[in-house]
């Protein structure tokens, strides 16, 4: 598996979310046990949906520990700050509307729109990777197409 870059804040909610669903395994167990004293698995919706919430649960457990085993925390590498990468705070200009927007470029794991954190892979994400400050970019969306220019670009202190 390829490495997963998050920031370190990033990496503690992952890491929150997992200790949670470790415990969440106790209550799903605890559910698993009672809908067996209700009689005839075999027809017992009860047992049936705490077997998919468990199913549910280890996948994502595993799914995490995968991905915390493979971080890599962003703060911490020696990325250049003159081109658009994975961490970057991108000042933009949407040269259709002139408006002004500032995204962070993080990993698909923290994309928060809300937020203004867009993910690296997400179109806009795409193609701003690699690009300078006074560039211009196409960011083919379902919309269409966007077009803006890099403003600024900065690293997270």
């Amino acid at each position: 598996m390829p490495e997963v870059y998050l920031t370190r804040a990033g990496y503690h909610k992952l890491f929150e979310e997992l200790e949670s669903l470790k415990q969440e395994r106790k209550n799903i167990s605890k559910a698993i046990g009672e809908a067996r004293l209700l009689g005839d698995i075999s027809e017992n919706a009860e047992y049936d949906a705490a077997k998919d919430a468990q199913a549910h649960n280890e996948a994502r457990i595993s799914d995490l520990e995968t991905k915390l085993a493979m971080v890599r925390i962003i703060e911490e590498m020696d990325i250049p700050s003159d081109k658009v990468y994975i961490g970057a705070i991108v000042d933009l200009q949407d040269l259709s509307t002139k408006e002004k927007l500032k995204y962070i470029l993080v990993s698909p794991e923290e994309a928060d729109y809300e937020k203004n954190m867009i993910s690296i892979l997400s179109p806009i994400g795409r193609a701003l990777i690699g690009k300078a400050a006074g560039e211009e970019v196409l960011a083919n969306v379902p919309a269409g197409v966007l077009k803006y220019k890099v403003l600024k670009i900065e690293r997270p202190k």
